[in-house]
């Protein structure tokens, strides 16, 4: 077919200009640099298109404008997924139930979004694997973690943190819970979202902190950041002073009264159930140190330690935990009748076995 001249088609004035006379690439193949048509070429090409005689090409052109606005709108469903998340994943400490709340925030801002098309994106077979994680019945490896932080749309950091969360809901000891939680509080955007579980840390791993609270009971108690630490033993430095006392305050567990002075508040220490058996366990390990290093710090007159081995039946072994508890709080009570407190004491206790219980009615 031959093309109408230049001055029926004022977009190409220019008789030689190279349009006019050049044949059409036969429709249906698409050109390796332009995979389908974009939505603003789509006029131009139908203008193109309607001056040939040929119903086919007609058809062909429409065609691949369906294709177009298909994969357009399949371009447009995957950037709904992969925007940044919704939720602010270091405001979490339970990987799964960040995900859970990730989950319902994008399905609510998006009905395409699904089970299915997370997994798509994370690049798992199975359609229902986010669902089976939230509840609990798939856990995550180091490398599907990187592919879950990928599909919900965290950034490099993001991605990370989400990683190093995973290995420490799943650490199957205290002492690689320790470790990853360490890496969890390095990332400076968890540190600002959770100053109260900084602080929380803080004391339960820094041994003078809950003795500088104590020590606030005497009678003589200054709150002098040097004269805090020349008291102690062993001595810490009076930044560490000043520091722990600015941990104290924000915890609540000291509060000046109506004098201005610093004493102690009837503050219940808590932490989330996350971090909660982390923290103790490192307050039970600083504490044991603290009584082995007292052996050589301590005269024998101002220090008690002893010990007892044992072999006790079953029965046996809960009577004596129920007695060291009965004792325990004896104790409190005894120091809560204290009228002028005048020195700091720990006392630890400890119940372990040092061999294995054998089954009853027979060898193991």
């Amino acid at each position: 077919m031959q093309r109408r001249r230049r001055d029926s088609n004022p977009r190409y004035p220019y008789e030689y200009a190279g349009f006019q006379n050049r044949c059409l690439k036969p429709l249906g193949h698409s050109s390796k640099s332009r995979k389908c048509l974009e939505i603003g070429s789509i006029a131009s090409e139908i203008e193109r298109v309607t001056c040939s005689d040929s119903p086919a090409k007609v058809q062909a052109v429409f065609a691949r404008i369906r294709e177009c606005l298909r994969q357009k709108a399949a371009r447009t469903r995957v950037s709904r997924v992969t925007k940044a998340s919704p939720v602010d994943v270091y405001g979490y400490l339970d990987y799964r139930a960040f995900l859970r709340d990730f989950y319902a925030a994008k399905k609510a801002g998006s009905r395409a979004f699904s089970y299915r098309s997370f997994s798509k994106r994370a690049g798992v077979a199975s359609p229902n694997y986010l669902k089976l994680v939230v509840e609990g019945q798939r856990s995550l490896s180091a490398k599907m973690a990187e592919k879950f932080g990928h599909a919900c749309g965290l950034d490099a950091d993001a991605s990370r943190y989400f990683v190093h969360l995973v290995a420490f809901n799943q650490a199957k000891t205290s002492t690689e819970r320790s470790l990853h939680y360490g890496k969890l509080t390095s990332f400076q955007h968890y540190r600002q979202a959770h100053k109260l579980e900084i602080a929380h840390a803080a004391y339960y791993s820094d041994w003078f902190m809950p003795a500088i609270r104590e020590l606030a009971a005497a009678r003589d108690f200054r709150a002098d950041p040097e004269w805090i630490a020349d008291q102690l033993i062993p001595n810490i430095t009076p930044l560490q002073a000043t520091r722990a006392l600015e941990t104290l305050i924000e915890l609540g567990l000291l509060v000046k009264d109506s004098d201005g002075r610093l004493v102690q508040a009837d503050a219940l220490l808590s932490t989330g159930p996350e971090t909660r058996g982390l923290h103790i366990a490192a307050f039970h390990r600083v504490m044991t140190q603290r009584a082995i290093e007292s052996i050589d710090l301590v005269p024998a007159q101002d220090r008690d330690i002893s010990s007892l081995t044992l072999c006790l039946s079953r029965g046996g072994l809960r009577a004596f935990k129920e007695r060291i508890q009965r004792v325990r709080r004896e104790l409190l009570e005894l120091s809560a009748l204290e009228a002028e407190p005048e020195q700091v004491v720990q006392i630890n206790f400890q119940l372990f076995p040092l061999s294995r219980a054998g089954k009853r009615g027979g060898n193991r």
